[in-house]
C-alpha cells in the first residue's frame, strides 16, 4: 500500500489503520470497502478538499489517485447515508484517549486540569436544499429587489473542545435535532463522552451565559465537572447582585505590558434561581494600545500614532474552590473558551470548509461531519507535533500545511512502501 509519513505517523502513534479497519460495514453487498471510503473522505478532509465531488477527482486522477484509486462521488455518499455514526464517535474517543496516555493533553497554565469548552455553531443553512434532520425557520431576504419570507433549513452542531491544551483538541460533537435547544444537546452530548472516556478525563467545563442556567449546570455537577460560565443578563438578578457587591475598590490589579486586569472576587453570591450559591469574579481589562491615525494639514496627509485605552468588564459564576489560587484563575479559565470559536469553529469553517454541505442527507451529513472534526484534530496533532515542532526556519500554516499532504501524495512512487 502506498503511504506517506502522515499515515506512517497515525498508524505508529494511534494503529490508526486498524482502528478504522474495525468499523463496521453499513452496507450488505460493498463494491468498495467502508475502510477505502474512510479513508478516501478523512484524507480529503485532512487535505481541506470542500467537496465529495473534487475528491472523486482527486481519486480518479489526482493527489488520491494512487493511495485511493477511482472512486465515485456517489459511492462515497451512499457509503456515508448507511453507516452509523456511533462507531465514528467511538473512534474519536478512542484518539482523545491515546492522546492523553501520550501526554499531549497535559497543561500548565491550568494547573494540570484538563478544562473543555463548549459551544455550537450552525452549518449548512439553505433555501432550498434539506434533509430530514433539517431545522427550519421563517427569514426575510431580497429575491429580486424585493423583500419576502421563506423557510430557510439549517443545522446546529454542538462541540467541546479541549482549550487547556497547546492547540484546542476536539473531544466530541453532537448534531442538535429540531425542537431542541442548544444546552439540551450540550448536556446529552458531554453525557456521550463521560459514558465513552469516564468521569476523569474532564474536569472543568467552560462555556458563554448561555450555559448559566439552574438545570444544566446541577446536571453538570451529577457529571463529576467544575464548571466557569460567563454571567450575563440572562441571570439578571444574580447579574444585579454581583453588580451591587463590585462597587468597591477592586482586591487586586494585576499588570501586563500594555494591560492591566483589575479584579474583584465574591466567594459566595446567592443565584435565587439556582435556590443556591455561587462563586462570581468581575474583571475589568484595561488595553493601552498606540493605532495609527491619518490628518490633514496645508494640503498634506500627516500619519501620527495616537495612545488609546480600551475596557472591558466581564462577569463569571462557577462553583470552582479556589484555596490558594488567584482570582484571576477564574478570569483565565473562562477566557479559554474563546479557543473553541477564535481558532476551532473558524478553522476549520474558512479552511477545511464545515459549512459546505458536500452531501445534504441525514446519516451521510452527520458522518461526513465527524469525519472532517477527526480529520481536522489529527493533521493538526501531525502539524504541530512533526512539522512546527521540527521546523528551523518560518514555519508553513496550518492551511499551507494541508496542501503540503496532496503534494506529498503525488510525489510517492508506487513502489514506496
Amino acid at each position: 500500500m502506498i503511504r506517506h509519513r502522515f499515515e506512517a505517523y497515525l498508524d505508529k502513534v494511534f494503529g490508526f489503520s486498524d482502528l478504522v479497519s474495525a468499523l463496521p460495514e453499513g452496507r450488505q453487498f460493498p463494491q468498495h470497502s467502508w475502510k477505502k471510503v474512510f479513508d478516501a473522505v478523512f484524507l480529503g478532509a485532512a487535505m481541506q478538499i470542500p467537496s465529495l465531488l473534487q475528491m472523486e477527482a482527486e481519486c480518479r486522477d489526482g493527489a488520491l489517485a494512487k493511495r485511493i484509486g477511482p472512486l465515485s462521488d456517489d459511492t462515497m455518499a451512499y457509503s456515508l447515508e448507511r453507516q452509523s455514526p456511533e462507531p465514528v464517535f467511538a473512534l474519536s474517543c478512542e484518539i482523545a484517549r491515546r492522546l492523553k496516555r501520550n501526554g499531549v493533553l497535559r497543561s500548565d497554565w491550568s494547573r494540570g486540569l484538563l478544562v473543555g469548552a463548549v459551544d455550537g455553531i450552525e452549518i449548512c443553512s439553505s433555501f432550498v436544499r434539506c434533509c430530514d434532520a433539517c431545522m427550519e425557520r421563517e427569514v426575510q431576504h431580497k429575491v429580486n429587489g424585493e423583500m419576502q419570507t421563506d423557510i430557510q433549513y439549517y443545522h446546529r452542531i454542538v462541540g467541546v473542545v479541549l482549550v487547556s491544551t497547546d492547540f484546542p483538541i476536539p473531544l466530541g460533537l453532537r448534531f442538535q435535532k429540531n425542537g431542541e435547544g442548544e444546552v439540551s444537546c450540550a448536556l446529552a452530548l458531554l453525557q456521550d463522552l463521560v459514558g465513552q472516556l469516564g468521569r476523569r478525563f474532564l474536569d472543568v467545563l467552560v462555556g458563554d451565559a448561555l450555559y448559566l442556567q439552574a438545570p444544566f449546570v446541577k446536571e453538570v455537577e451529577r457529571l463529576g465537572l467544575v464548571w466557569a460560565f460567563t454571567l450575563k443578563e440572562n441571570q439578571p438578578e444574580l447579574l444585579r447582585e454581583a453588580e451591587r457587591l463590585t462597587q468597591q475598590s477592586p482586591a487586586g490589579v494585576h499588570t501586563e505590558p500594555g494591560r492591566e486586569v483589575r479584579y474583584w472576587h465574591l466567594p459566595e453570591v446567592d443565584w435565587p434561581v439556582a435556590d443556591r450559591q455561587v462563586r462570581v469574579v468581575k474583571t475589568v481589562r484595561i488595553e493601552h494600545q498606540h493605532r495609527l491615525t491619518v490628518s490633514e494639514q496645508d494640503g498634506h496627509r500627516i500619519k501620527s500614532k495616537a495612545a488609546v485605552t480600551q475596557e472591558s468588564t466581564n462577569f463569571y459564576a462557577t462553583n470552582f474552590e479556589l484555596g490558594s489560587i488567584s482570582p484571576l484563575f477564574i478570569h483565565q479559565l473562562s477566557r479559554s473558551r474563546w479557543r473553541i470559536d477564535t481558532e476551532v469553529f473558524q478553522t476549520i469553517t474558512t479552511d477545511c470548509h464545515l459549512k459546505h454541505p458536500a452531501v445534504h442527507q441525514t446519516t451521510a451529513l452527520v458522518v461526513l461531519t465527524m469525519i472532517r472534526f477527526l480529520a481536522y484534530t489529527l493533521s493538526l496533532v501531525f502539524y504541530h507535533r512533526q512539522v512546527r515542532s521540527h521546523a528551523r526556519r518560518k514555519c508553513e500554516t496550518f492551511h499551507e500545511f494541508a496542501k503540503s499532504l496532496a503534494y506529498w501524495f503525488v510525489a510517492l512512487s508506487p513502489n514506496t512502501s
